[in-house]
């Protein structure tokens, strides 16, 4: 049924399919607790898709500009401002047991698949930036790059987990973001756990990615193994 499209439009078939399923899953679980409790995550999942159309836009203009560019360098702040949201869906499990529920089984499941979506959505487009890097960069210099925007990434969650800004407000209240930033900076032993929690996201995320990267080395260039 889908042999005449390419390989990226099967793969956007199937990204969208997931979605769909894991906003299934949490339909069927709000009839069976008569409550729409965790109706963020679809909120969530959507914030996730934006980092890889962001992403996606990205590539498009750097067929036609460089990427010191305006309009590159817009698209790519937009990008990294982005990102986060994909891997900040993690920490979503501490809510799995906030209300009494019919089977907590069942929202681990329902839980497991939104974030799944979203941690993948996110490193396919980390992907595809790592790709423009490397055409046009080193390859340990392109490494270099996603391990700091990883590191962000890192910091971004605890942001938003522990200190409860959010991507909006980078717009709406760039001063209150910058003081805090600026007071995690001056005074990291009144933030006992910022270093605690942006590492272990970190070494998290890079572990992942650096799966799903050798296992796209693996299946698309067999020959260097």
């Amino acid at each position: 049924m889908w042999g005449h499209l390419s390989a990226r439009t099967h793969l956007a078939l199937v990204l969208i399919s997931t979605s769909i399923a894991s906003v299934g899953l949490f339909a069927f679980g709000a009839i069976r607790n008569h409550n729409t409790e965790f109706s963020y995550l679809i909120w969530n999942l959507f914030l996730a898709w934006i980092p890889l159309l962001v992403g996606m836009g990205l590539t498009k203009i750097l067929r036609h500009k460089l990427w010191s560019s305006w309009t590159a360098l817009f698209v790519t702040l937009l990008w990294v401002t982005f990102l986060p949201n994909s891997f900040y869906m993690i920490s979503d499990f501490i809510h799995v047991q906030e209300v009494q529920r019919v089977d907590l089984l069942y929202d681990v499941v329902m839980f497991s698949s939104f974030i799944f979506n979203g941690v993948i959505l996110g490193f396919l487009s980390l992907y595809m930036i790592h790709q423009e890097l490397i055409h046009r960069l080193k390859r340990t210099t392109s490494a270099g790059i996603i391990t700091g925007v990883l590191v962000l990434c890192s910091f971004a969650i605890y942001l938003g987990r522990d200190l409860r800004w959010n991507t909006w407000d980078i717009l709406v209240n760039p001063g209150g973001i910058l003081i805090d930033i600026s007071d995690i900076l001056l005074h990291p032993s009144t933030y006992p756990h910022t270093l605690g929690i942006s590492s272990s996201f970190f070494v998290l995320l890079a572990s992942l990615y650096l799966v799903a990267w050798y296992c796209v080395e693996a299946v698309t260039r067999p020959k260097r193994f």
